[in-house]
C-alpha cells in the first residue's frame, strides 16, 4: 500500500496534464465575473474535466483503462472549444481570448491523441 501512495502524482509530470490544468485555471479566472451562470458553469466543468480525466487515466494500471479516460478528456476539450465558440458569438469573449482558447484546446487535443496512440502502441509516455 505504501508503494502505491508514493507512486501517485506521476500525472503531474505529464505536459498535457500541466497544460490542461493551466487552461482550467485560466477559464476559472476568465469567467469569474460572468453573470451567465449556465455557460460559465459549463465551461468550468468542461475545463476542469480535462486535467481530472488525464490524472485519473494516468493512475490506472492498465493502458486500456488509461486510454478510456484520455478519450473522456478529448471529449471534454471538444466541449470547451464548442462553448468557447458560442461565448465568442454572443460577445462574451474578445477575438484574442477566443483565439487563445481555441489554440489551447486544439493543442491539448493533439497532445491527447499522441498520448492515446503511445499508450495503445508502446505503453507509457511522457506527453
Amino acid at each position: 500500500m505504501r508503494s502505491r501512495i508514493l507512486s501517485m502524482g506521476k500525472f503531474e509530470e505529464l505536459k498535457v496534464w500541466q497544460r490542461a490544468k493551466n487552461l482550467a485555471v485560466y477559464v476559472y479566472k476568465l469567467t469569474s465575473a460572468w453573470k451567465d451562470f449556465g455557460l460559465r458553469d459549463q465551461m468550468r466543468r468542461a475545463s476542469i474535466s480535462v486535467p481530472s480525466n488525464i490524472a485519473e487515466g494516468d493512475e490506472y494500471g492498465s493502458d486500456k483503462q488509461s486510454i478510456k479516460f484520455f478519450r473522456f478528456a478529448k471529449g471534454s476539450i471538444a466541449e470547451l472549444l464548442t462553448q468557447s465558440i458560442i461565448a465568442r458569438e454572443v460577445d462574451y469573449l474578445t477575438d484574442d481570448v477566443f483565439y487563445y482558447l481555441r489554440e489551447e484546446c486544439k493543442g491539448i487535443s493533439a497532445m491527447l491523441t499522441k498520448l492515446i496512440s503511445a499508450r495503445f502502441h508502446t505503453g507509457r509516455s511522457s506527453f
